[in-house]
Parts: C-alpha cells; sequence; structure tokens
C-alpha cells in the first residue's frame, strides 16, 4: 500500500532534503506533492533521481485525501496550515518549533519514544530541534543503562540551521576575506566567517537563549522529565554538520566497556572512538549521513558517575528531514494511519476495527 505525502515548505533546505530522503528510503508513496508559497509556485523540483514535480501554492492547496504532510516552511507558516491539513485528515510531521510544547502533540526521535507516536490527539506530530535529536540518540542508550540525572552540553552549530541565506552568509564573507571586502553582517549578529558566536536565536530572561531553553525542555519531554540540562549553543564557521561536546552526570556507576557495547549497538549511532590522531568523527565527515557520530568517550573524573563524549550529525538530515522521514516510517510500521486518520493508542476502537 502507498501514501498520498505532501511536503510543505519544499523549495528550502529542509524541504529539498525531505524530498531527497523519501525517495533514497523508498518510502511507500502512490503520489507526492511540493507544496511552497506563492512566489515559489510553478517552480520544478527534483524527488529522487528522475521524476521532477511542479511546486504548488499551500495557499489554495486542499489536503483533504491526503495521508502525510511534511512540514518545514517555517513556524508562522505551519501555525496557520498544519491544523488545516490535520483537520482535512492529513497527519502532519512539523520540523518548525511551532508545536514541539504544546500538549496533544507528541514530540519524537523514533530511537528515542517512537512509541508516543500514538499519543497524538490533534493529529499533528513535532520534529525536535536539530542539536536535541543528535544529543538524544547519542544518549538514549547511555540514559537506559545509567540513568542520566544531569546533563552539560556546548553545541556547535553549522549556519545550515539558519538555513540558505546563513550558508550564503558564510560563503560570501569567507570568500570577502580573501579580496578585503568589508563583511556584511545580516543573519547573524556578528561576522560568522573566520568566528564563533555564542548565540543562536532570541535572549530569555535568564540569560539564555531560545536555543538553549529548546534543548532543556525537549529532552525532558522526549526522555525524562527529571533530567537537569545546561546548554549553550554556539554558531560555527561550519555548512552543515551539528558538533556537541557532552559531559553527563548519572544515577549508577559507569562502566566505559559497557557504555562503548551500547553505544555500537544503539540504533543510529555509529561509535568510532580511537586514541589516536584522527580518531574521532568531525562534521564535516557527517555530510550526507544518517547516522549521529560518537567519538572521544571517556570518564568524566569531576563528576561522581561521570562520562564525556563528542557527537556530530548531519544537521539537515538527522536534524531535521531525516527525522522526519523516521516518523512517518514509523506510522506506518506501527499500523497507526486508518482510513487516512491516526489511530491513537490511547483511545478505545470502536468495535468493528481491526
Amino acid at each position: 500500500m502507498g501514501y498520498r505525502v505532501a511536503v510543505v515548505g519544499a523549495t528550502g533546505a529542509v524541504g529539498r532534503e525531505l524530498l531527497r530522503i523519501l525517495a533514497e528510503r523508498d518510502f511507500p508513496v502512490d503520489e507526492v506533492v511540493a507544496l511552497a508559497s506563492p512566489r515559489s509556485a510553478g517552480r520544478e523540483i527534483s524527488f529522487g533521481d528522475k521524476k521532477v514535480l511542479k511546486v504548488q501554492n499551500l495557499e489554495t492547496f486542499d489536503f483533504k485525501g491526503w495521508d502525510i504532510a511534511l512540514f518545514s516552511p517555517g513556524g508562522a507558516v505551519s501555525a496557520v496550515y498544519a491544523p488545516k491539513a490535520a483537520a482535512a485528515g492529513c497527519v502532519v510531521i512539523d520540523n518548525t518549533s511551532h508545536f514541539r510544547m504544546e500538549p496533544g502533540v507528541p514530540l519524537i526521535v523514533p530511537e528515542v519514544n517512537a512509541a508516543a507516536i500514538g499519543k497524538a490527539s490533534r493529529g499533528i506530530i513535532a520534529n525536535p530541534n536539530c542539536s536535541t535529536a543528535q544529543m538524544l540518540v547519542a544518549l538514549k542508550p547511555l540514559h537506559d543503562l545509567f540513568r542520566i540525572k544531569r546533563i552539560v552540553v556546548s553545541t556547535y552549530q553549522a549556519v545550515s540551521g539558519a538555513g540558505k541565506d546563513g550558508m550564503d552568509e558564510l560563503f560570501a564573507q569567507t570568500k570577502g576575506t580573501f579580496v578585503n571586502d568589508p563583511p556584511t553582517v545580516a543573519q547573524f549578529t556578528k561576522q560568522i566567517a573566520f568566528n564563533v558566536i555564542p548565540h543562536i536565536d532570541r535572549f530569555m530572561d535568564d540569560g539564555a537563549t531560545k536555543e538553549e531553553w529548546k534543548m532543556v525542555v525537549e529532552t525532558r519531554k522526549i526522555m525524562d522529565p527529571d533530567i537537569k540540562v545546561l546548554a549553550t549553543c554556539v554558531r560555527v564557521p561550519v555548512f552543515i554538520g551539528h558538533s556537541e561536546a557532552i559531559s553527563i552526570e548519572c544515577e549508577k556507576p559507569v562502566d566505559l566497556k559497557k557504555a562503548r557495547e551500547a553505544l555500537r549497538k544503539a540504533p543510529g549511532v555509529i561509535l568510532r572512538d580511537e586514541r589516536e590522531d584522527g580518531g574521532y568523527v568531525t562534521p564535516i565527515e557527517c555530510v550526507g549521513e544518517d547516522a549521529t557520530y560518537v567519538s572521544r568517550l571517556r570518564i568524566d573524573p569531576s563528576v561522581e558517575n561521570g562520562l564525556a563524549l563528542w557527537c556530530v550529525s548531519d544537521n539537515l538530515r538527522k536534524g531535521a528531514a531525516l527525522n522526519a522521514v523516521q516518523i512517518a516510517e514509523s506510522i506506518v510500521e506501527q499500523g497507526l494511519l486508518k482510513d487516512g486518520q491516526l489511530f491513537r493508542r490511547n483511545e478505545v476502537p470502536d468495535e468493528d476495527e481491526d
């Protein structure tokens, strides 16, 4: 059985990646539609190696009869059109931050909490922040073993997290440096080329940025409400691929051998931890890859039951598009689509439903 799938925000970096990954993973589609703003309507966009889609206007599109909609158009657009799609009976998987902390909307990383998909009560499922997603893929097997009670994480986030305009700004500033052109700063608060900026998203009253706040509250919603998290999120002059230096404090004594074994077996994780020059993974090596790579695994002697690690992942894939497609795959695998509707496990089905 195939499904009718809509990709909303199809002309953006994540939207294009969504279409690419749907094709790569042979998601069972009967029909795919690419949706974007009126100014992008009529453009052509690739779906796989052979098929070209003509972009349609989101504002006039009727979602009735469509099974799944993968949204990545920006929070303000999702706020308007995701509920409309859900009301039409189309299951929405939203990449923006708009619905993540709302009740009745599961926040899903399939390797961590796929079972929570069935608790959706509004027809909308949220994709977490890119940095949260890769961190929890790496930490879930360790949490299962040792019960993490505190996480301290510093992120090194690629400019693609700010979209195509962020990537263009890094490119222009880098090129301009070699011809003595003064840098134009528009997408970031300071020059990003040859620099790092400890500021992503707006500042909040407590001094944290909203990006840091997201990592705190999303970790609690997805993995464990009792975990304490301190995050420092930094933008770095890398085009694609987020990196994170993570220290965890656990309730149980940490066994390094068991930690390695658990990470080697964990879905979505590749452990490459060789204590030699180059025996670790850097962001440029993870581009185009599905896995979250874990390196530099070692005991943290500064706290009781402490462990430190380094992880990298392609933020456009696992941090966004891949995770969304994996959610769609989980919906299909769990048999949660019935008669075009998301069947909720917390409801009792009618007697005539099998």
